[in-house]
């Protein structure tokens, strides 16, 4: 039987705080390691899957990256935290995907949670989380699986493009972080056509018949957005504030920068979470419409009909007397009638523009 997240989760439970437990959908990844150990003049990029061959740039005078791709590796992340002192309890929150975004300032690093967000080629959101621990002279990212959203931020770094290299680890934070915000940016792109596409789909004249399961996907989608950006605001809003020693001035002001981003893409969420919602009300008003147009046809229908179905049962009835039955004409008289008071009845329907 295949395990859910949250039965994994569930394997916490009892645990002693600080116990290093992975909690995610990815346990068969392979553990590798991406590492750019450079400074203004020099740069060093390598590709290792032995997490001791990371720790020869730990005292070093250059600044380091270590991009550690495989959470559920959680005896190789507990070594590199020794190696770097970090705390037990950051090792549990590292290798739990569930975590919310946050920031936490110790005395020798601080340490970010984020949430990547991508589509998948067949246009399915994806989560996954990114840790950061960023120290005096490195910077330290955790994540699940091969794939980001940082080779921007890796082609300035190969070919010294912009600040990243004449700064310290607290720009390259800056940078990374930076990375995962301008995606969102794009996702909400994304979001934006799927919205225009639905919404083309529910004023055209046959709409899809899953519309409206299409719209209460987008909902879900949004909100999951809406959960994994929202806390974002106060991470880089308090990381602003942090130390001098980590965060420098110079680098403040480009966190600043980011910060007006975060709010750039909060906002964007909640304009187009109001038009998913107004997207459902519009759905739910065009299928009232199309149901009252129905019924106003049967209405007529069977308003016509009530008069003809009288005059009917008027000379259906089984009386010898009624003086129009020995008539020689009185069968195409009646349907003339019939026709006249028809005609009639569609005339004054059109003059009242109920037809």
């Amino acid at each position: 039987m295949k395990k859910t997240t949250s039965s994994k989760a569930s394997r916490k439970t009892g645990l002693a705080p600080g116990t290093v437990v992975y909690v995610g959908k990815k346990a068969g990844k392979d553990l590798f390691i991406d590492v750019f150990d450079y400074n203004k003049d020099y740069l060093d990029e390598k590709k290792l899957k032995n997490i001791e061959e990371v720790f020869s740039f730990e005292n070093k005078d250059t600044i380091t990256w270590i991009n550690v791709n495989g959470l559920n590796h959680v005896k190789e992340i507990e070594k590199l935290g020794k190696d770097f002192e970090l705390h037990p309890l950051i090792l549990e929150d590292i290798a739990n995907t569930q975590q919310r975004p946050k920031l936490e300032e110790h005395e020798e690093y601080i340490f970010v949670v984020l949430k990547m967000l991508y589509f998948d080629k067949d246009q399915n959101l994806k989560f996954e989380n990114i840790s950061f621990i960023q120290g005096s002279n490195y910077v330290l990212t955790f994540q699940e699986a091969d794939g980001d959203v940082f080779d921007t931020v890796r082609d300035r770094l190969r070919n010294s493009k912009g600040r990243v290299r004449s700064n310290g680890a607290d720009y390259l934070l800056y940078a990374l972080m930076d990375a995962i915000v301008d995606n969102y940016f794009n996702l909400m792109e994304i979001m934006g056509e799927k919205i225009e596409e639905l919404e083309e789909n529910l004023f055209s004249e046959k709409p899809n018949k899953d519309l409206i399961h299409e719209i209460h996907g987008l909902k879900r989608e949004i909100l999951k957005i809406r959960r994994a950006v929202y806390p974002l605001r106060e991470v880089v809003n308090h990381i602003d504030k942090v130390d001098p020693s980590l965060i420098t001035e110079k680098t403040q002001l480009y966190l600043r920068d980011l910060y007006d981003h975060v709010i750039q893409v909060s906002e964007s969420i909640d304009i187009q979470r109001e038009l998913i919602w107004s997207l459902m009300d519009m759905h739910m008003t065009t299928i009232s419409n199309r149901m009252n147009e129905v019924m106003k046809v049967l209405t007529i229908m069977a308003t016509i009909f009530i008069p003809l179905t009288f005059i009917a049962g008027v000379y259906g009835m089984n009386f010898e007397n009624i003086p129009e039955l020995k008539f020689e004409y009185g069968y195409f008289v009646l349907w003339g009638v019939m026709v006249v008071v028809f005609l009639a009845m569609l005339y004054y329907f059109k003059r009242k523009e109920w037809l």
